[in-house]
């Protein structure tokens, strides 16, 4: 299970054509629905005004070194997950991360260089299945114990509103990937392997089309947010009190 690349046996039924528009397609429905997020809720407008906003209140202004500098303070930031104070928080997002980004990559890659039954390296389709689990213990971590509206709101796990689209939809793309995959392998039976593919699929594409209404472009914004921050702290035009100023709040 570990070392067959999972898309190979599609082209039993299907060439490898299919497949490979098919990701085309999700990355266009990521890209459409991420432009009509912002549009919809207006976010580019609102970084304009905010930046314009920074721009007239700056008190120097930083050199093309010290935005750099800022960038990369805030991609390390971001890979760290260092928004999150606690410890589960942080470690239930970094599995998903982690792992999302690995199952993408190893899937893009098994599809468009090595279809049609192309002998695959044991590494991808190992990797694979690796980041499939981390999504999966990472989110299943975060879904029944770490939401807000759980972990503190004594809501039911099992309760669903708008802001679990995202984690539902992925939590189910990879749990039926892995069973696809696991029965593909493990049982060889062409029918039940097809109706857990089409399964697979079917939370797959809602998962990538559903990004205007899920949390999905939000993984897209917190890093502009961050940067932005960052900016505003260093040009001294800042609205946020800063930790000496607080204390002397909470004192007086």
């Amino acid at each position: 299970m570990f070392t067959n690349n999972p898309f190979a046996a599609l082209t039993d039924f299907s060439p490898p054509l299919v497949m490979q528009i098919y990701i085309v397609l999700m990355i266009l429905a990521v890209v459409i629905g991420t432009l009509f997020d912002v549009y919809h809720k207006g976010s580019a407008k609102f970084f304009a005004q905010r930046r314009q906003k920074s721009d007239a209140a700056a008190q120097r202004r930083l050199s093309g070194g010290e935005t750099f500098s800022l960038a990369l303070e805030t991609i390390a930031e971001a890979a760290v997950s260092g928004e999150f104070c606690k410890w589960p928080r942080r470690i239930s997002h970094l599995l998903m991360m982690y792992g999302f980004f690995l199952y993408l990559i190893t899937t893009v890659v098994m599809i468009f260089a090595y279809p049609a039954g192309a002998p695959t390296p044991t590494i991808l389709p190992t990797l694979w299945t690796i980041g499939a689990l981390m999504i999966l213990v990472g989110g299943l971590w975060f879904f029944f114990f770490l939401r807000v509206n759980v972990a503190y709101d004594g809501a039911s796990p099992f309760h669903l509103g708008r802001a679990d689209l995202f984690i539902g939809f992925l939590l189910a793309s990879i749990a039926f990937a892995l069973l696809w995959h696991f029965v593909q392998t493990g049982y060889q039976s062409p029918a039940a392997s097809r109706i857990l593919f089409g399964i697979y699929i079917f939370f797959t594409t809602l998962l990538f089309v559903s990004v205007p209404w899920s949390k999905f472009a939000h993984m897209f914004f917190k890093p502009a947010v961050a940067f932005q921050r960052r900016v505003e702290e260093a040009n001294g035009s800042s609205d946020v009190p800063s930790p000496a100023a607080e204390s002397h709040i909470v004192r007086s």
